[in-house]
């Protein structure tokens, strides 16, 4: 994929080294991944959803973070799916939750726990999601749960000889600059499958 031009947003990272980019979806990575690239940086993208279901809905949103990924000469990570662990964990006792309630708080935290502990695991200096580029997710809530998941990893690096190394937390606004109409128009452009749902049985439901 050619792209030309300049990035709609200057991004200025929070420190520098490499860049973990969790990913929840190729439209959502969309704009994003095309600033990035056009700012000249190149983070690897990190997809990790156990939140969801059918497996065949998970591998098609896979697949599309892959093509979009490969066209931009950007290294993918796809971390293990687990959706069983995922209901233990995150939807036990908040299935009946609104959007944006509890459970998707602890959605967020369950999936950015798993990215922080990646990048710090392998060196990775910065952390941060396209899941806030959505206007049905909070803002708020996915800002709190990266920023705890990277003071996590980060309070215990360096303590003991298998730590890793600390992960600073980049709370970027990925709505702002004419980033989301450009998501709009890439995914006309390139094609995209562009779910109707966030992911998990709860948010199909609603």
């Amino acid at each position: 994929m050619d792209l030309c031009g300049a990035p709609l947003v200057k991004l200025t990272p929070p420190a520098e080294g490499k860049i973990l980019l969790h990913a929840c979806c190729a439209p959502c990575s969309s704009a994003i991944l095309e600033c990035m690239v056009l700012g000249g940086l190149r983070p690897t993208v990190f997809f990790s959803n156990s939140n969801i279901t059918p497996r065949e809905e998970y591998d098609k949103r896979k697949a599309e973070i892959i093509r979009y990924c490969e066209s931009l000469g950007i290294e993918w990570v796809d971390d293990d799916y687990d959706h069983d662990d995922w209901l233990v964990r995150v939807a036990a006792g908040r299935e009946d939750a609104p959007e944006r309630g509890p459970r998707c708080l602890e959605c967020f935290r369950y999936r950015l726990a798993r990215a922080a502990a990646y990048a710090s695991k392998h060196g990775f200096a910065v952390l941060t999601t396209t899941l806030a580029s959505s206007r049905w997710k909070s803002l708020e809530q996915v800002g709190a749960a990266g920023a705890e998941a990277c003071a996590s990893v980060s309070s215990g690096a360096g303590t003991n000889s298998g730590a890793g190394s600390p992960v600073v937390w980049w709370d970027m606004n990925w709505r702002k600059g004419g980033l989301q109409p450009r998501r709009a128009e890439l995914i006309r452009e390139l094609g995209f499958y562009n779910q109707t749902f966030c992911g998990c049985e709860y948010s199909k439901e609603q």
